[in-house]
C-alpha cells in the first residue's frame, strides 16, 4: 500500500519498538499524519517510564518529522444542551 497514513499511538509505538511489519507498510507511505492527541499519549507513557529525556526527545524527532494534525473543534459543533439524541 502506498498513499497517506494516519497513524495511531499503537502503531508509533510499534515503529519505536522497530516492528519489521509495521515498518515494511510506513516505508511505502507517500505521507504520515499524526493527531495530536497520540502525541500526548506518547508523552504521558514517556514521563510514566524510566527514561523520560530518551523518549521524550525521539518523540520530538518523530512528530517534528511528520504532520502533526491538531484536535481543535469549532464550538459551533459541540452540543451544550446536554439533552440525549433521538
Amino acid at each position: 500500500m502506498s498513499g497517506k497514513y494516519l497513524l495511531d499511538t499503537n502503531i508509533v509505538i510499534a515503529l519505536f519498538a522497530e516492528d519489521s511489519y509495521v515498518q515494511k507498510h510506513i516505508a511505502k507511505a507517500g505521507e504520515i499524519f499524526i493527531p495530536s492527541t497520540v502525541i500526548g499519549e506518547l508523552f504521558f507513557g514517556a514521563f510514566k517510564s524510566g527514561r523520560p529525556k530518551e523518549n521524550s526527545e525521539r518523540i520530538e524527532n518523530f512528530a517534528f518529522a511528520n504532520t502533526v494534525l491538531a484536535s481543535d473543534i469549532d464550538k459551533q459543533g459541540i452540543r451544550t444542551d446536554k439533552e440525549p439524541l433521538a
